[in-house]
């Protein structure tokens, strides 16, 4: 059974000179944080859309690993996943995410290198933030009246 999962973004303003609040009411984590030009490409307090992905993929992989872990008899004492999502500013149409690291950190008894690497390899693959960066992006767009 498919489910859905949503946040809520809200700008106004111009690009440069607006702002905007990020909100995530299903789980009520975010309530209007904050979000700029000067958040995401300078160094103003608050969020931006790649940290939100870097984040959502840190813990997405994060799982997908304890499980590719379990599934292979391991109990991991403790998975560290930093997900550093690039931006480049310069290209065509605009900036563009160019990539992302996911750099582990893990303590799991009774693994060996060899087999810890691959496991963490198919975690990667079959992470679904991970599978999700690939896929086809739909838009349902509705003009209000002033």
């Amino acid at each position: 059974m498919a489910f859905k999962r949503y946040a809520d973004a809200r700008w106004q303003g111009d690009l440069q000179a607006g702002s905007g609040s990020i909100s995530t009411p299903q789980s009520g984590l975010f309530a209007d944080q904050n979000f700029s030009f000067k958040t995401r490409f300078g160094d103003q307090t608050g969020t931006n859309p790649e940290e939100l992905l870097a984040a959502a993929h840190a813990g997405c992989f994060s799982m997908a690993l304890s499980a590719v872990l379990g599934k292979a008899g391991f109990v991991p004492d403790e998975i560290r996943t930093r997900a550093e999502v690039t931006m480049e500013p310069g290209m065509d149409p605009g900036p563009t995410v160019t990539g992302v690291t996911l750099v582990l950190a893990a303590r799991v008894p009774g693994i060996d290198a060899a087999t810890f690497d691959d496991l963490a390899q198919q975690a990667k693959a079959g992470c679904v933030i991970s599978r999700a960066l690939a896929v086809p992006v739909q838009l349902q767009a509705t003009l209000e009246a002033n």
